[in-house]
């Protein structure tokens, strides 16, 4: 181990903590626009990400890649399925968090690294261990005690952790970097943002330019809510073992269970209580035993 590597850990702490951080934040972000349609506000996101991921990668010197990346058909290709796929999850967030449903975004995101493992056991062909299986049926269970409780499953949390685990999956398979790859995602989806924003516009329904200058400066910040906490997530992925990374992504959905609970009011019931009890149970043993398996790998005791 280098000199320099325990501050190189420190600092990569912070930076994950700001961006996971972030993005348990952002739950207020998005109430503050909630007077704005979803999708004007999914298209503003993508309208003002662009020039700023672009930006950030040309004073980076990476703007090759982005070129690399957009010659390479297969690649371009699997990044047009994952571009529908994370912007369907903004989609649903958005809705979600504006229609008053934080909890369930919250469960979602507890719920996604449980989904990964089911996806890397039906797509990959990896086996669980039996802590796994335990922690995916203690989830689960949790999960369809809800869906009985309210007469319906959670369609809000199901869809955000199955559309981010797709996304996960089909991008481990593409050799792009997570802000070149971002920037090609939103470059994407770049075209279909401008057409929507350009009808709202001829049918004098556009909420930018027409509610207030406070409305205006919110949409405008969109493209930093999209882009610093990936630079920072970058920053912190470099310097940072996955399993470290692996606890430090439960801190977003507690900000937004937290949120939801002690600062918007919504309701947390009897069934809530059991649905979010078994996850964090399923969460907890997911990982203990990701973390005595990483020491196995290692050679530890």
């Amino acid at each position: 181990m280098t000199p320099n590597a325990p501050e190189s850990r420190r600092t990569g702490v912070l930076y994950g903590l700001a961006a996971y951080g972030w993005w348990g934040l952002a739950v207020i972000y998005f109430k503050a626009v909630a007077h704005v349609p979803p999708l004007e506000v999914l298209a503003q996101r993508v309208v003002w990400s662009v020039p700023l991921l672009f930006g950030l990668l040309a004073l980076r010197g990476r703007l090759g890649e982005v070129r690399a990346v957009l010659r390479d058909r297969r690649t371009l290709a699997i990044l047009f399925l994952t571009t529908l796929l994370i912007g369907s999850n903004w989609l649903i967030y958005i809705t979600a968090v504006t229609t008053g449903h934080i909890l369930q975004s919250s469960l979602g995101y507890y719920i996604n690294p449980l989904v990964n493992v089911m996806l890397g056991m039906a797509a990959l062909g990896e086996r669980l261990r039996p802590a796994q299986w335990a922690s995916v049926l203690l989830a689960a269970a949790g999960v369809l005690y809800l869906a009985f409780s309210y007469g319906r499953p959670p369609w809000f949390a199901l869809s955000l952790a199955a559309t981010f685990a797709l996304y996960g999956l089909l991008r481990k398979t593409v050799r792009a970097e997570g802000s070149v790859g971002l920037t090609v995602e939103t470059s994407l989806m770049l075209p279909a943002a401008l057409v929507f924003l350009l009808v709202q516009a001829t049918q004098g329904r556009p909420a930018f330019g027409h509610v207030s200058l406070q409305t205006d400066l919110l949409l405008l910040a969109s493209g930093l809510m999209t882009a610093m906490p990936l630079v920072w997530f970058a920053n912190a992925i470099r310097r940072l073992p996955l399993t470290t990374m692996g606890f430090l992504q439960y801190l977003s959905p507690t900000l937004q269970f937290l949120l939801a609970v002690a600062v918007y009011g919504e309701p947390f019931t009897r069934a809530h209580l059991v649905t979010f009890g078994c996850i964090w149970a399923a969460l907890a043993l997911y990982s203990v035993d990701a973390a005595l398996a990483a020491r196995r790998t290692r050679g530890l005791p």
